[in-house]
């Protein structure tokens, strides 16, 4: 594919924008990116980006609503021996375990970046159409269990039948 800009060079940069809720993607070469400041050189002074750094101001303490600096410091990984505040200083953990053992303090902080604490990620548009599948039929068995919580039974037998046919969909 050739740069949308200069449609001289292969492009290898892809961009994609979203302005007021709009999202446009267009590809460019890397000469024409850096021209239109669309990417960093990281070894000219003061563009470098460290994902460390902005992790490490992410999981600031100080602003965490109920924080104390003895909980927090008391904080230990059992298997790698990371305390909690060397994991904010370097930006990454020790060993898998780390996540269960720094639990409570990484929680209230996924909730304030993302909209949950488990990670969906995009679904692939030529194969993704199983598990774009899957997540609706979740979806819906939420919002099931919420109508039956509320005592919406019809919205409640709406949403059952939706589920069957959705699974006798998938079953075929």
């Amino acid at each position: 594919m050739l740069c949308e800009r200069c449609h001289e060079r292969a492009a290898t940069v892809h961009v994609t924008k979203i302005v007021n809720g709009e999202k446009t993607g267009y590809h460019l070469c890397e000469q024409c990116a850096k021209e239109q400041g669309e990417i960093m050189n990281p070894f000219v002074a003061g563009n470098a980006f460290d994902f460390n750094k902005l992790l490490s101001g992410l999981l600031n303490m100080e602003s965490s609503p109920g924080y104390t600096p003895t909980q927090v410091n008391q904080l230990r990984c059992s298997t790698c021996g990371m305390t909690y505040n060397q994991f904010t200083q370097l930006g990454r953990f020790g060993c898998p375990d780390c996540y269960d053992n720094f639990a409570s303090r990484l929680e209230p902080l996924l909730r304030r970046i993302q909209t949950g604490n488990s990670h969906s990620g995009k679904v692939p548009t030529k194969s993704g159409e199983k598990i774009q599948q899957q997540r609706r039929l979740e979806a819906l068995r939420r919002e099931l269990q919420q109508a039956v919580a509320e005592e919406n039974f019809e919205r409640a037998a709406e949403l059952r039948d939706e589920i069957r046919t959705l699974e006798q969909n998938a079953g075929e």
